[in-house]
């Protein structure tokens, strides 16, 4: 017996296939276009992967590792990455796959990344690309992707993906602190208060980038709770104190940072910019009235309830969507998945005839950067015009703009085969 004739496995159209959950979401029926289940005794592997749109064929989204990830939370982040495609206008359908586990990194969980690899093996020819989420570094994914056969080569073979992912590691985090700076800029000299809540990858690459440009990090939150300090905290000394799941060590800290145990203190922090970095339904309306800025920007998926959105459009604090805002990872993946990167990163020499160069990795970054600022910046600018036109909220606007513009692509990308975006 083959390795992967181990695995049970069912792939079919959601409608033959019933999901855990009322498949409501936002007031709105969710019908995903394919889930996918797997299970390996051997290895103990349990996994999913939803598909909720196809363009062309193809479709895109994290693969997370966790203990509670169920095929529900999938089926309303697969929705959620096709109307943040739409809306950044990339020609590629929305996905999200999960592994049930939470084995400590070793041979066993390995064992697991494998099975998943062997078991997932048609999706990702197939056209269904996964990549980096919760639980899942760039370590992970080669090994999913080498027992899957499966690589994806870059424009001219410049670089390889580790080469280019050290530029880009902190990509969501750098398209977040552009939505930051799209919105209404503070006058010439003026810096901007920041809080942010959650510190982990995402969380410290906004800081990180916001710092840079000379806002001041007032306070933040991990898992253990908040610090601050109100003329701005030590970046490179916070930094240098955090470990790779973004809880910092309280000992290394300089004098003078405060430090409580609660992690949502950081609401209540003296901002003017509230960063919500963490994770779903953090704010909701038993503690939404902490909040004290007067801009908050999703930097994580759904980290607002309807209530508390709700709440928070009443005391006239505006909102910057989670589509909007934390995309960057995907709008560069994106990038790569289409033939925009093709199209755009090689310039030919002085003379015709010649070959067309190739940049490397460096340059790729730089291109990747450039094009996640300059579409985070428009969505955010077409979307505030928008809600304030119509008179509905960002979050409304957003998703009617990001529908409208999967039905485009849906008409100019696909085939008369029946996808849907």
């Amino acid at each position: 017996m083959q390795p992967e004739d181990r695995v049970r496995s069912r792939c079919q159209p959601a409608a033959m296939y019933q999901l855990p959950g009322d498949n409501l979401a936002h007031g709105r029926i969710m019908a995903p276009l394919l889930a996918a289940a797997f299970q390996d005794s051997t290895t103990d592997l349990t996994a999913y992967v939803i598909t909720d749109s196809l363009v062309g064929g193809k479709a895109m989204g994290g693969l997370r590792m966790t203990p509670g990830v169920t095929p529900r939370t999938l089926e309303v982040l697969a929705r959620q990455m096709t109307l943040k495609l739409a809306l950044h206008r990339l020609p590629i359908g929305g996905a999200k796959g999960g592994i049930v586990c939470g084995l400590p990194r070793g041979r066993e969980r390995d064992e697991v990344l494998a099975a998943f690899g062997r078991a997932a093996r048609p999706l990702l020819h197939g056209g269904i690309y996964l990549g980096l989420d919760q639980g899942i570094d760039l370590r992970d994914r080669d090994l999913i992707f080498s027992s899957a056969e499966y690589e994806v080569p870059l424009p001219g073979g410049a670089c390889s993906w580790a080469e280019l992912w050290d530029h880009c590691a902190s990509v969501t985090g750098f398209g977040v602190a552009e939505a930051v700076e799209a919105t209404k800029a503070p006058s010439a000299g003026e810096r901007r208060r920041i809080a942010v809540h959650g510190f982990g990858t995402v969380g410290r690459g906004t800081a990180a980038h916001l710092s840079e440009r000379g806002h001041l990090i007032v306070a933040v939150a991990d898992q253990l709770g908040t610090i601050s300090h109100p003329q701005g905290l030590p970046m490179a000394e916070t930094a240098a104190a955090t470990d790779s799941t973004g809880v910092v060590d309280r000992t290394r800290l300089p004098a003078g940072v405060r430090c409580v145990d609660d992690p949502t203190a950081v609401f209540s922090a003296e901002a003017d910019v509230l960063v919500l970095a963490a994770v779903a339904e953090a704010v909701h309306e038993k503690n939404v009235d902490l909040i004290r800025a007067g801009l908050v920007v999703e930097g994580a998926n759904g980290p607002c309830t309807e209530p508390a959105l709700a709440a928070l459009a009443s005391r006239g604090v505006e909102v910057v969507p989670g589509i909007v805002a934390n995309a960057g990872g995907a709008i560069a993946t994106g990038l790569v998945r289409t033939e925009w990167l093709s199209r755009h990163t090689s310039a030919p020499d002085a003379h015709p005839g010649q070959q067309r160069r190739t940049p490397d990795a460096k340059s790729l970054a730089e291109h990747l950067h450039a094009e996640v600022a300059h579409r985070i910046r428009a969505a955010y600018h077409r979307v505030a015009e928008h809600a304030a036109a119509t008179r509905i909220t960002a979050h409304q606007a957003a998703e009617r703009l990001a529908e409208e513009s999967a039905a485009t692509i849906h008409h100019e990308r696909n085939d008369s085969r029946g996808e849907r975006t």
